[in-house]
């Protein structure tokens, strides 16, 4: 039985919008940063006190977008700009921006007391939560966990030092999947951009 040349045409025609439309669905988004979407090299998760006390873990976060940031209150400079950048993001993505937790890791437990943590992060925004590991170990082991550098630099005496440490930021979607490696000095726009296409 001989199929007729419209329908064989017709059936190609569906097939192959089919696999356009596979495609589509298939293909990754048009990330500013860097998309780690399946890299298993970072962590996945933290189980950290926040300035509470009380033990926070991705879990916590579910169904909003995460940015964890790594740095210091005492941060002369890209520490105060990521979370200042961080904050205009939110603003501009309007109530999408309920939808996204920032959260800052101190790599100086010494000095960063809860308290001052806890006013540090807010001053840049009242959603922001800050998470200080309760010791040497726990410290080593988040910043181990997503390949993050910290070392201090001693300065003239012994309590005006600094902290070296890797600018830059993780993003889970609101699954909890990780998905982005965020560098410092972006700017605002690159935010925004990103975080909507995670929210979407």
């Amino acid at each position: 039985m001989t199929i007729p040349a419209r329908r064989i045409f017709g059936r190609i025609a569906l097939a192959l919008a089919g696999a356009a439309l596979l495609a589509a669905c298939n293909k990754a988004p048009d990330f500013k940063n860097l998309d780690i979407t399946g890299n298993t090299q970072f962590g996945s998760t933290f189980s950290l006190p926040d300035t509470s006390g009380k033990t926070r873990t991705l879990a916590d976060f579910k169904g909003k977008a995460v940015v964890l940031f790594f740095g210091y209150t005492h941060c002369p400079d890209v520490c105060p700009t990521t979370l200042a950048e961080l904050s205009q993001a939110l603003q501009q993505l309007g109530d999408e921006g309920k939808r996204v937790q920032v959260l800052m890791v101190t790599v100086d437990p010494a000095r960063d007391t809860p308290e001052l943590l806890g006013q540090y992060v807010s001053a840049f925004n009242a959603s922001y939560v800050g998470l200080r590991p309760a010791n040497d170990a726990a410290l080593a082991k988040v910043a181990k966990d997503f390949r993050v550098y910290y070392a201090k630099a001693q300065g003239k005496t012994p309590g005006d030092y600094t902290m070296d440490h890797t600018a830059a930021s993780y993003v889970f979607d609101p699954e909890g999947k990780l998905r982005l490696f965020a560098r410092d000095g972006q700017g605002v726009q690159p935010w925004v951009h990103d975080l909507k296409l995670l929210l979407d």
